[in-house]
């Protein structure tokens, strides 16, 4: 680990981050305000939250790979590609023979906020079975960071569930962000179920204000709603809120840490960047989670990340570099 403190940040960790999860191309408007029908063009930008948060390690420093499934087409072998450009190890992707990569076309609103419409019945990703996860690869990782879409319709659930399993075995840190997709679910209620079946697994769990209010029905974004979630084996709950930054919760203590003032383009990927920034820095020291002041640098730092990824379009293209994020930190 690099010994070296910038503005009190640790260095990035070499221990490995495995990412679980689906992988897909975004569709994108080459205009922003206009609903998809009225869209003139799109613009291909790949993503999937999993493959975001590999891909944010990865360009700090960091050493990540991912897990999952891919359709055996020239979608799929490009998603591949990219990882591997982007120093992520592909060595858990497979291929399915008979279903499509998946695809969303996604409608980027005027204040940069996104509404989606999925094509995927049923996609690669979906189709992931237990007996194809590469079991060593998840047991040899630091942490093991997964979403909730992977929990929707089997067999992937299945898989989910048992490379969760896996690295808990093994003693790996087990990282959850919910990443809630109200449309790729039958219903509310059973996004909410299923994301809330797997709560009380994970030791790192980071949620978005909006989804802090579906999973508790509470309207205020407080400290009560925040608590509601907490579990005994937690070891950080966090709330991020856009720009104004993020709030975190561990047994001991809780705050808020600001966020930065930008100007937001396109809010894809501000949460996987700022998830990819916290694990890279946690990955070789997880006391950095009982210590506050060191705890608080870190999430300072996620928080920067997290702002440059709003600052252009496309969720892979705007993930930060080390450099890019310490600038915006020493200009703060």
């Amino acid at each position: 680990m690099a010994s070296s403190l910038n503005n009190g940040v640790p260095g990035t960790g070499s221990g490995l981050i495995v990412s679980f999860g689906e992988m897909l191309i975004d569709f994108v408007p080459t205009v922003s305000g206009v609903s998809l029908a009225e869209a003139p063009g799109f613009l291909k930008a790949p993503g999937g939250a999993p493959a975001n948060v590999a891909i944010a390690v990865s360009r700090l420093g960091g050493k990540a790979a991912f897990v999952g499934k891919l359709g055996d087409d020239e979608f799929g072998r490009m998603l591949a590609d990219i990882l591997e450009q982007n120093g992520v190890s592909g060595r858990g992707i497979t291929f399915d023979q008979g279903a499509r990569t998946a695809l969303a076309f996604v409608t980027l609103r005027a204040d940069g906020e996104r509404e989606f419409m999925f094509y995927r019945n049923p996609s690669a990703d979906m189709l992931l079975r237990p007996d194809e996860l590469d079991v060593e690869l998840i047991r040899s990782a630091k942490v093991f960071h997964y979403g909730s879409i992977s929990l929707i319709v089997e067999p992937c659930r299945s898989a989910h569930l048992k490379a969760m399993e896996v690295a808990k075995d093994a003693g790996v840190l087990l990282s959850y962000d919910p990443n809630l997709r109200l449309p790729l679910w039958p219903s509310a209620e059973e996004a909410r179920t299923q994301i809330m079946s797997i709560w009380d697994k994970a030791d790192v769990i980071k949620v978005s204000d909006v989804e802090l209010d579906f999973l508790t029905g509470s309207d205020k974004c407080d400290d009560a709603a925040a608590l509601s979630l907490w579990h005994p084996n937690l070891k950080l709950l966090l709330v991020t809120l856009g720009e104004k930054g993020c709030r975190y919760y561990t047994k001991n203590f809780h705050g808020e840490v600001e966020g930065f003032h930008v100007k937001t383009v396109d809010t894809t990927g501000a949460g996987d960047s700022f998830v990819g920034a916290l694990l890279c820095k946690i990955v070789d020291d997880q006391s950095i989670l009982e210590d506050e002041p060191r705890l608080r640098h870190v999430l300072k730092f996620a928080n920067a990340c997290g702002a440059i990824t709003t600052t252009k379009k496309g969720a892979i293209p705007a993930l930060p570099t080390e450099t890019e994020v310490f600038g915006l930190l020493k200009g703060a």
